[in-house]
């Protein structure tokens, strides 16, 4: 089977740890410890987050006095991929001896007239006093928003509507190879009016360019892992109970936070929906079982799952 795993920022760094590069490297290798047996049975596409990363290179950047300006945020989107794609790289060839990975460098299309880009909401960057931030968006463009006690760079979150390489990673798919690709979402590219890609100070929501990318790819599954084992309703509450099996209409009836497991449930429902085929989110150690039908959220169209065979046409 076909399985896109979209991987949450806690497989690179846990809550609380400090982003050096030894952390992530350990890390990674517990990740990919998860899905190798996954690697081993089927063919998998791994897509990942770039939060934390994006957010030290972004700081480097702005203070390094031999630049006239810091990089934009589409080229360190495109060097945090090269990162982490590296490092998912090596410890997948060591996982898996003889197995050919690809690290795949992307680009996410959205659209030029998507109105997320007029109406900057997702917060990037450092934390600066109102008056520094306010100096910095005089300076350099930036729109800037209060975030609890300070203040920080907000831009446009626009929906991905393909992954421009998506040819190229089938082609790799079709040759046996485990496919790491779509860091943070994607590289984030409009066409001009001549065709041509150009680059956005955007961010892009990497578990809505998973479900995009599912679904080009007609994946057999897509699953959302994170740290935690399920779904929960009522959460934080007394009433509070794990979700194990829902169809995507009763679950996009549930209430979730818009920043945090919101949006992986529009990405979830969105590939049943399109697909008709099965998603999952759930806990990153528990890959394989949720694949056997014995762990996490599943999301079908009927709301049921018993294992892989439920998969098969």
């Amino acid at each position: 089977m076909r399985i896109v795993v979209a991987l949450g920022g806690n497989a690179l760094l846990k809550r609380g740890q400090r982003p050096d590069a030894a952390n992530q490297i350990a890390n990674v290798a517990m990740a990919v410890e998860a899905l190798a047996p996954l690697a081993r049975e089927h063919e998998l596409v791994v897509t990942h987050g770039n939060g934390p990363q994006i957010g030290v290179l972004a700081v480097e950047s702005s203070s390094d006095p031999r630049l006239s300006r810091p990089y934009p945020l589409d080229v360190l989107g495109a060097q945090t991929q090269g990162m982490i794609g590296y490092w998912l790289l090596q410890a997948f060839q060591n996982a898996l001896p003889g197995r050919q990975v690809a690290s795949m460098l992307n680009q996410t299309l959205v659209l030029a007239h998507d109105q997320a880009l007029d109406k900057p909401t997702k917060f990037v960057g450092e934390v600066y006093e109102e008056q520094e931030s306010l100096r910095l968006a005089e300076e350099r463009g930036w729109t800037v928003r209060q975030d609890g006690n300070g203040w920080r760079r907000v831009v446009g979150s626009p929906k991905p509507q393909r992954v421009v390489e998506t040819r190229m990673i089938r082609l790799l798919l079709r040759s046996g190879a485990v496919v790491v690709c779509a860091g943070g979402g994607g590289v984030p590219v409009v066409r001009d009016e001549r065709g041509k890609l150009r680059g956005l100070e955007a961010v892009i929501d990497k578990d809505l360019t998973a479900a995009v990318l599912a679904e080009a790819l007609e994946a057999d599954v897509l699953m959302v892992l994170t740290d935690v084992p399920n779904v929960v309703r009522n959460f934080g509450t007394p009433q509070a109970e794990p979700i194990t099996r829902i169809t995507p209409g009763a679950l996009r009836r549930e209430t979730f936070p818009a920043g945090s497991m919101g949006p992986k449930v529009d990405a979830v429902c969105r590939f049943v929906e399109l697909t008709g085929d099965m998603a999952a989110i759930g806990r990153l150690t528990d890959a394989e079982a949720i694949m056997a039908g014995d762990a996490g959220t599943i999301i079908t169209p009927g709301g049921n799952y018993g294992g892989p065979e439920d998969l098969v046409s």
